[in-house]
């Protein structure tokens, strides 16, 4: 069984640092990150298995994809959160010639991050040659992958969400933040998507839809019944419903947290609704 009382304090701290690392160089994406914190916590803490000690070629543990770079600060603090780096490190988060770049990047070497993303619609077609190359090698590790439901509106995705079905990608599991909005506005505004369980089930994945995309129960039940999912000769699918800006009260549910930093008395605010649990770095 999780340990929900250490996870959801995990989940506490992982928003602090969020807000922290944007305050601090005003400027990042704390909507997307937040909706996706108690994502990530059960991914990197309950569900995959991974090796902290990084090697690239990820041979002999479970990978995870980015495909929404832009949400990166959520991601550096629970790599290092996890023990992938110091947690010292988010201290430096977009400064000149830091590891922790706005998009994530590979030539700086940070442990944990295999692709550069945030140029959105590619890290779909990314995970499936991975996912294939775990077959090539009969590496029995899953794939997983993340992308925001925006970020669908790129044609890319559509291709390789086709080509996962096609050529049987079992291995794979991909999951869609679904919060409704992106940077201009709703996504409904923006470019309306229509019924997107319907457009993946159409191309031939598995489905799966996760209505309280936040609460770290229902994400874990949700990643450990997808797991006996794979190898079924189907793609598995998560749409998983969030709330940007979650937890932080003034930030959920508004695109207008998208890319915005909080000020000093708004920083105050959000870290009083997230009080401190292991430790500010």
């Amino acid at each position: 069984m999780p340990d929900t009382k250490k996870l959801n304090e995990l989940t506490t701290q992982v928003r602090r640092d969020i807000v922290r690392m944007v305050h601090k160089v005003s400027s990042g994406h704390p909507g997307g990150s937040l909706g996706c914190t108690e994502f990530l916590v059960a991914l990197y803490n309950e569900v995959m298995e991974i090796d902290t000690d990084f090697k690239m070629d990820g041979v002999g543990e479970d990978l995870f994809f980015l495909s929404n770079g832009h949400i990166s600060p959520v991601f550096y603090s629970v790599l290092a959160r996890r023990g992938y780096f110091p947690v010292e490190e988010l201290n430096t988060f977009r400064l000149l010639d830091s590891r922790l770049q706005g998009h994530p990047t590979t030539h700086e070497g940070l442990p944990g991050i295999r692709i550069a993303s945030g140029s959105l619609g590619q890290g779909m077609s990314v995970a499936i040659g991975a996912a294939l190359s775990k077959k090539l090698n009969n590496d029995n590790h899953l794939i997983y992958s993340l992308h925001g439901d925006g970020e669908l509106q790129e044609g890319q995705n559509w291709e390789a969400i086709m080509y996962a079905a096609g050529k049987k990608v079992d291995n794979y599991i991909a999951t869609i933040d679904l919060n409704g909005e992106q940077i201009d506005g709703s996504t409904d505004e923006v470019l309306p998507m229509g019924n997107i369980k319907a457009k993946f089930e159409a191309f031939g994945w598995d489905v799966m839809v996760v209505e309280k995309g936040n609460d770290l129960e229902a994400i874990i039940a949700a990643l450990k019944e997808a797991k006996t999912r794979t190898g079924k000769g189907k793609p598995v699918c998560i749409l998983l419903h969030t709330i940007m800006g979650n937890g932080v009260d003034f930030m959920m549910g508004s695109n207008a947290w998208h890319g915005k930093a909080p000020n000093d008395e708004q920083l105050e605010k959000a870290l009083a609704q997230n009080p401190e649990t292991l430790g500010d770095y």
